[in-house]
C-alpha cells in the first residue's frame, strides 16, 4: 500500500498581513510561510500509519507551489515521508482549489495510491474544497474531517470518525479513497536536526506543466474561480464605556442595542 499525503504552504496565522498597492494579493515581503496547520494531522498520520503496518510501504509527500513552497515539503519528509513529489510551475500559480485538484490527479493517477490524506482546508483561504474534488477526480470515495482513522487488518478498507453537530460519525470505506484531516487527529511531531538533514537527501521529483498529461485540457475545461481584489476588512469602530451603577448602565446597554446597533 502506497499513502500519499498533500502539503500546502499558508502564511504563518501570527504574521501581520498587508494588501499590495495593487490589490492584487498579500504583500509577501518578510511573510512567513509554514506547513498549512491541518496538513500536519495529515502529514503525522500518514507516517504513523507507515511506522506501525508492515503493508504500508511508502508515504509520498506532493505541494503545488513555488520554489519556496519546497520548505514545506522538506518539513514532511523530515516528520517521516520518503520522497516527495513537487508540482512547480507558472502555469500553476493562478489555479483555484477545483483546477489545484485536476493538477493533482492528473499528475498521481497512475501512481497507484491507495490512500490520499490532506488537511480538511487552507488557513488563508480556508475554502476547504481541494480534498472532496480530488475524491471526485481520482473517483474514489472521500471522509471529510476525519479525527480518528483505523486500516482494517486486511488493508483493503479503514474506518474513519468525524465530528458532527452534537454527535461523532463513524464510516467504513473501502479504499482507495481521499481523507481530508481535522484537528484532533493526531499532533504532527516536531522534525530533529538529523532528521532535517537527511530529509535533503531524500529524492524529490519536481514536474512542470508540461510533464503532467493532459494539464491544458483538464484544467481548461474546468473553467475556474479569479480572484479580483484582496481588501482588509474594515476597520472596527472604537468601544464604548458605560459609566454609573450596573442598572444604570444595563439601561444604557439595552437603549444602545436597540437604538443604535439595532439587533434587538
Amino acid at each position: 500500500m502506497r499513502v500519499l499525503v498533500v502539503v500546502r504552504q499558508v502564511p504563518d496565522s501570527t504574521t501581520a498581513i498587508k494588501i499590495r498597492p495593487d490589490g492584487q494579493d498579500i504583500d509577501r515581503t518578510g511573510v512567513k510561510m509554514v506547513v498549512n496547520p491541518f496538513d500536519e494531522f495529515a502529514i503525522e498520520q500518514a507516517v504513523q500509519l507507515r511506522e506501525k503496518r508492515k503493508d504500508v510501504e511508502s508515504v509520498t509527500a506532493l505541494i503545488v507551489g513555488p520554489a519556496q513552497a519546497a520548505e514545506a515539503l522538506r518539513t514532511a519528509l523530515a516528520v517521516g515521508a520518503d520522497d516527495g513529489i513537487h508540482l512547480e510551475d507558472p502555469a500553476f500559480d493562478k489555479l483555484d482549489e477545483l483546477q489545484t485538484a485536476a493538477l493533482i490527479a492528473a499528475a498521481v493517477k497512475a501512481g497507484g495510491y491507495a490512500l490520499v490524506v490532506l488537511g480538511k482546508q487552507e488557513i488563508d483561504l480556508d475554502s476547504g474544497q481541494l480534498g472532496p474534488a480530488l475524491a471526485e477526480l481520482l473517483d474514489v470515495p472521500h471522509v471529510g474531517a476525519a479525527v480518528k482513522l483505523m486500516l482494517a487488518d486486511d488493508g483493503k478498507s479503514f474506518t474513519a470518525h468525524r465530528r458532527i453537530e452534537g454527535a461523532e460519525e463513524i464510516v467504513e470505506v473501502v479504499l482507495p479513497a481521499v481523507v481530508t484531516c481535522d484537528k484532533g487527529l493526531c499532533e504532527m511531531r516536531y522534525p530533529s536536526l538529523p532528521n532535517l538533514m537527511k530529509a535533503k537527501k531524500k529524492p524529490v521529483k519536481v514536474l512542470k506543466a508540461a510533464d503532467v498529461s493532459g494539464f491544458a485540457e483538464t484544467v481548461g475545461a474546468l473553467g475556474g474561480t479569479t480572484l479580483h481584489t484582496f481588501q482588509p476588512p474594515p476597520e472596527r469602530p472604537p468601544g464604548k464605556m458605560l459609566d454609573g451603577e450596573p442598572e444604570q448602565a444595563a439601561q444604557a446597554l439595552v437603549q444602545l442595542l436597540r437604538e443604535e446597533a439595532k439587533v434587538i
